[in-house]
């Protein structure tokens, strides 16, 4: 059975650097930090008090009081990036004759709606002497694919439909689902991503006492600081991007834009440690190497890879470890970079940001920077040959790129887009 292209036609982008797609680049390409003080709930009680969060975003914007009754904020976030994608893609412009049954919808969450969780528990912890009274809504604001459902819902997409989860892989498990549905034929497109929002008491708080989450309260905005030696955590992020995925054919039929080509994608498990990597970057290495021999790549082939660089001081090692025994000389001749040192770590919407912003590097050759690195911040198990891409975007050629999100359980997903060549 020969495969078919899929290429990428639509983005969205609501995220904590723009609730677009043109401000996200362009602060992305600037430099500039999304992080500062928690406003979504009184963090002054918690050892970290601030995240990056999605600024300017107000809800009756975009959804009537009926709806917004039903939806969690991730929802409300994965729904407004996705009609973004879906109209800078054309899909259902007039005049297209898109077979609805054939469209579908992989939205992920890592988490899902949190707060909603979070306010009814709370409530019947308050008024349990009453007896249980839930919203009726509680469920369905709640569960991790319901994005999706309300996605397909609205537009009245019949194809496959639902959510991945696997925590901070979850959208980069989301395309590769998307990707392989289209190129097997079982679909033409596939409005695909993830959407996520944590910043709340229970996130926060969980996070902490994981000691996951950088405490660097006296200066939010160089927190995120992948890479160097005094990084102590994530910095939690929230937003959604959400990506249209297309049959070639498809696409050139209707005259469609083509932003990239999608061109593999490669899954592994650490099998190692509930919330650490592997310290050697074994399962890293696994999924980029299963991706270049799905996308029928070499390492030489690949300019850039949007790591997943949490800043977390076992993370970042591991995954220069994978890097280097994968791509071996070529390591060096490769532009690396972290953009969660400005977004700060959006969780399960994380794989689909960076792949957006993989695919913006494939078709503008600009690498977006690293920020928050000093030099005489290094860390001496760190290897600085490497381009870290530090401080400042660099101008390139970038004909692939590959960009790697890994999850807690273990859980890696690595996803390669390319120029598009007729």
């Amino acid at each position: 059975m020969e495969l078919k292209r899929v290429v990428i036609t639509g983005l969205g982008a609501i995220t904590p650097l723009g609730n677009d797609v043109e401000t996200t680049w362009k602060n992305a390409l600037d430099g500039v930090s999304g992080a500062g003080p928690i406003t979504h709930f009184d963090a002054s009680l918690f050892k970290t008090q601030f995240a990056c969060e999605v600024k300017g975003f107000n809800a009756a914007d975009h959804f009537d009081r009926r709806k917004m009754r039903q939806l969690d904020l991730y929802a409300q976030y994965g729904i407004v990036a996705a009609r973004q994608a879906i109209n800078d893609s054309g899909l259902l412009a007039e005049g297209n004759s898109t077979n609805l049954d054939r469209v579908g919808v992989i939205v992920a969450a890592g988490i899902g709606g949190l707060h909603t969780f979070e306010e009814e528990a709370g409530y019947y912890a308050c008024n349990a002497d009453k007896g249980p009274k839930y919203n009726p809504f509680f469920i369905p604001k709640m569960i991790a694919d319901i994005a999706s459902g309300h996605i397909s819902m609205e537009y009245g997409f019949h194809g496959p439909n639902y959510g991945t989860v696997s925590a901070c892989a979850s959208s980069n498990n989301a395309i590769i689902d998307a990707f392989n549905l289209i190129r097997l034929g079982k679909a033409d497109a596939i409005v695909t991503g993830g959407a996520e929002a944590a910043i709340f008491p229970a996130g926060v708080g969980g996070f902490n006492s994981m000691h996951a989450l950088s405490t660097r309260n006296d200066s939010p905005e160089t927190a995120s600081r992948p890479f160097s030696k005094s990084r102590d955590g994530f910095v939690m992020g929230e937003g959604s991007s959400v990506l249209v995925l297309e049959e070639l054919e498809h696409a050139l039929a209707r005259g469609a834009k083509i932003y990239a080509e999608v061109a593999g994608g490669g899954l592994s498990a650490d099998a190692h440690h509930l919330t650490a990597t592997h310290p050697e970057g074994l399962g890293a290495k696994l999924a980029m190497t299963n991706a270049l021999e799905d996308a029928g790549m070499k390492p030489k082939d690949i300019d850039y890879i949007n790591v997943h660089g949490t800043s977390t001081p076992v993370g970042d090692i591991s995954e220069v470890k994978a890097i280097v025994d994968v791509f071996g000389d070529h390591a060096h001749k490769l532009n690396i970079s972290s953009t969660k040192s400005m977004t700060g770590h959006l969780l399960g919407a994380t794989g689909a940001m960076e792949a957006m912003f993989s695919t913006l590097a494939v078709l503008n050759d600009v690498v977006p920077p690293t920020i928050n690195h000093a030099d005489d911040d290094e860390d001496p198990e760190i290897d600085y040959t490497l381009n870290f891409t530090f401080n400042k975007a660099q101008n390139r050629p970038v004909n692939a790129a590959l960009s790697n999100s890994f999850g807690f359980g273990g859980h890696n997903a690595t996803v390669i887009v390319k120029k598009y060549k007729a």
